[in-house]
């Protein structure tokens, strides 16, 4: 079982989203759980590595990740760790 190493609060996600994941048939836990492990996705690693300082220093922490058909999502948890969001980059 994987670690999770971050909370989430409250989680929501985008209408567009949803329609995004439902269209390449994946569910939106997938990358959550990712997400929950510290699996920030397909970042660089200069973005992966100020995730990690984030879980130190309390910032807000993004993952992306790019789906079946091309398409990306991000899933950003705010700094006090009070909600996460599912989203699209044209979303935000």
């Amino acid at each position: 079982m994987t670690q999770n190493i971050l909370s989430l609060g409250k989680l929501v996600a985008t209408p567009g989203v949803l329609d995004a994941l439902l269209e390449v048939q994946e569910i939106p836990t997938t990358y959550v759980w990712r997400h929950l492990a510290g699996d920030w996705g397909d970042l660089d690693a200069e973005d992966k590595a100020s995730n990690n300082d984030a879980l130190k220093t309390g910032e807000r922490i993004l993952s992306a990740y790019n789906l079946k058909n091309g398409k990306r999502i991000w899933i950003i948890t705010e700094a006090d760790r009070s909600s996460t969001c599912i989203l699209l980059p044209e979303e935000y």
